[in-house]
């Protein structure tokens, strides 16, 4: 009989409890911890490659150092550094020199500071707008209805150029900063280095997506529609 799909976001048991954090815990019939081990296993064997074993490591070792007083206890804990800052560190543990910004126009401002806090880290810096090229929306098959600003000629975002330029750059490390949805999954796509995302886009919200979750039982209640 065919095993359920994985859901972890389903899981009614309380960490502590869950089987993929205590090797006597419990499991639903969808974790993939039990239905999915050869999943798990050829994941593992993937850390063996040297690279992938100090990337992974590194990776660790900023999360544990994310926190104070870890030397209390878990109840103690107290989240210690903004996300900024641990791109920093990440970055200098790898010995990343040249990193890749790339942003959407609507956050230059944002790009504008960080650009001058990682060149103040010592980072050699290559930042690419999203509109790069100015290559016309209808390129891509939008018409003049669908653009944000109607009966004007409007440049579509980029990200698969920016994506190549910073790949002729040879930059080690990618930092995602409010690329829109979809156009940050082409950016990814065809990025050759390793990237991490500093923020997202939410126009709405502030980029601070979260407080609509939030806020899910109270002023967003709609989006729980039909679940």
């Amino acid at each position: 009989m065919e095993k359920e799909s994985p859901n972890c976001a389903r899981c009614p048991f309380n960490p502590p409890d869950r089987l993929c954090r205590n090797k006597d815990g419990k499991a639903p019939p969808f974790c993939p911890t039990v239905n999915k081990m050869d999943a798990i296993a050829e994941a593992v064997a993937e850390y063996e490659k040297p690279d992938i074993l100090e990337f992974a490591k590194q990776a660790s070792i900023q999360e544990g150092e994310g926190f104070c007083d870890r030397h209390l206890g878990y109840d103690h804990l107290r989240p210690s550094k903004p996300r900024i800052v641990e791109i920093i560190e990440f970055a200098h543990k790898m010995n990343y020199r040249r990193l890749g910004l790339v942003f959407c126009e609507g956050l230059r401002r944002e790009a504008n500071a960080v650009e001058k806090i990682l060149r103040s880290g010592d980072f050699d810096v290559i930042s690419v707008v999203c509109k790069l090229g100015r290559v016309p929306k209808e390129k891509v098959g939008v018409s003049d209805d669908q653009k944000v600003n109607i009966g004007s000629f409007e440049p579509m975002c980029n990200p698969i150029s920016q994506a190549r330029v910073l790949n002729k750059e040879k930059t080690d490390f990618n930092i995602l900063l409010g690329l829109c949805v979809g156009h940050d999954s082409l950016f990814l796509k065809y990025a050759d280095a390793p990237c991490t995302v500093l923020a997202v886009k939410d126009r709405l919200l502030g980029h601070n997506p979260l407080a609509a979750i939030y806020n899910i039982d109270s002023y967003y209640r709609a989006l729980k529609k039909g679940s």
